[in-house]
């Protein structure tokens, strides 16, 4: 019998202490975890969960030790404390008594009977007394509260004020339902509709996108045959809006020049009926690769996928009708599916500017006269989407805004872009602004 603590534990410290993404480490378990026929569920949720409410869980720990020393302990031993408290704060199904003497019996292996009655003492003295005081400050108690940095809950409080950032925090935390691009070359919204009705499964039309479907049974949309033959995809709403704002017609030309995962490349070829040409450029091999499966399933004979770097994409010349450039960026919009992300969106952000900055510049070269480009970003950071905008007109006269509420419902942009935000809108936070060559 695997133990699945201390292989949570180990992804965890990887993901916390190396800043690297859980996703592959936990697919790789949890392969093991079913070819030794175990649940792979238990793993998952304690992977995800530690991850998500790590600042939370650190606050209520030094409620419960001497502050000062608590800081200074090293981070692989909070980590496993975060373990044991996670399951006390937020799983009915692990008894008390068993996240107590499983975290203090890993704890003694790894780290001595020291640390081992050091942690028995401390989950024990909160369980005796769970009561938790968060700061006053409005700003310090929703970080603390609900885990993100105080840096980033200042900032948005300053965009939204304090009841708004709380209900984008309670959606961040909150369980992602999946959304479902239907592929208009293979069926139609009705007839899919019907289908995953008669298999028990159920969906609901997008408001924001005739193209879309939302369903709560995740695991249902993915293993059925249709999604495995193509008659639908897995596309946040926010995504599929800003193809809609580039707006792709038959016989265009259009380049997307940080491609991947792809999965707006092969929505724009759907819209194109497998016409005109799409060279869809990223710099990272195996996502071209997932890239070009994701091709093959759906059917589409349009995209020319190229694994290279992006800015040394060339001959540089204005010869295509539109540009998306869907740029790197610090992910503020997707939270909810990524939660290392809050942990290192603030990294590189001079770096991550310049990039941007760059990559509109290099975009831009690509536009013939008349044509469009599309900046996206998946991310709520201001500095990052209207600022980056601003500049590039100020810099770039012949290029002029088009207002994004002639493709989308205007409920989903503001001052002329595309801008989605989780809690009014139940989906992804993105940014996305449409430019003209003139």
């Amino acid at each position: 019998m695997t133990n699945i603590r201390k292989e949570a534990y180990t992804i965890i410290v990887k993901v916390l202490a190396k800043n690297v993404f859980s996703d592959k480490l936990l697919e790789r378990m949890s392969k093991r975890l079913q070819d030794a026929g175990e649940n792979a569920n238990l793993l998952y949720m304690l992977v995800k969960g530690v991850i998500k409410m790590r600042a939370n869980l650190d606050y209520v720990i030094s409620q419960y030790t001497d502050a000062s020393k608590w800081e200074n302990t090293a981070l692989k031993i909070k980590i496993l404390l975060y373990l044991g408290f996670y399951q006390l704060l937020y799983t009915d199904s692990v008894p008390d008594h068993a996240a107590v003497d499983e975290t203090v019996e890993l704890a003694k292996k790894l780290f001595g009977n020291k640390i081992g009655d050091f942690f028995n003492a401390v989950m024990r003295s909160y369980l005796r007394n769970p009561q938790i005081t968060y700061p006053a400050d409005p700003a310090k108690r929703l970080a603390a509260e609900y885990s993100f940095p105080v840096e980033m809950v200042t900032t948005w409080i300053s965009y939204w004020g304090r009841d708004n950032t709380e209900l984008l925090c309670m959606y961040f935390n909150d369980v992602p339902a999946l959304h479902v691009r239907i592929n208009t070359m293979a069926t139609n919204k009705k007839r899919l509709s019907d289908y995953l009705s008669r298999r028990n499964i159920k969906v609901t039309p997008s408001p924001a996108s005739q193209a879309v479907f939302t369903s709560d049974q995740v695991h249902d949309i993915l293993s059925d045959v249709a999604f495995l033959e193509g008659y639908y995809s897995v596309q946040d709403t926010s995504a599929v809006m800003v193809v809609e704002l580039l707006d792709p017609h038959m016989q265009n030309s259009i380049l997307d020049l940080f491609a991947a995962p792809g999965g707006k490349a092969t929505y724009m070829a759907e819209i194109m009926a497998n016409t005109g040409e799409i060279i869809a450029v990223d710099k990272f091999p195996n996502k071209i690769k997932r890239l070009k499966q994701a091709i093959e399933r759906l059917q589409i004979k349009n995209i020319n996928a190229i694994a290279e770097d992006a800015f040394h994409y060339g001959p540089v010349a204005p010869a295509f009708d539109k540009v998306l450039l869907d740029v790197p960026c610090s992910g503020w919009g997707v939270f909810q599916k990524k939660s290392e992300l809050r942990w290192q969106a603030g990294q590189n952000m001079d770096e991550l500017l310049k990039l941007q900055e760059n990559a509109l510049k290099l975009g831009a070269s690509f536009v013939k006269k008349g044509g469009y480009l599309v900046y996206s970003t998946c991310t709520l950071n201001r500095q990052e989407n209207q600022q980056q905008i601003e500049k590039f007109l100020k810099r770039n006269p012949g290029f002029v805004l088009v207002p994004a509420e002639q493709h989308i419902p205007a409920e989903y942009t503001e001052n002329g872009y595309l801008q989605t935000i989780p809690f009014k809108h139940a989906m992804d936070g993105a940014f996305a602004a449409k430019l003209q060559k003139i």
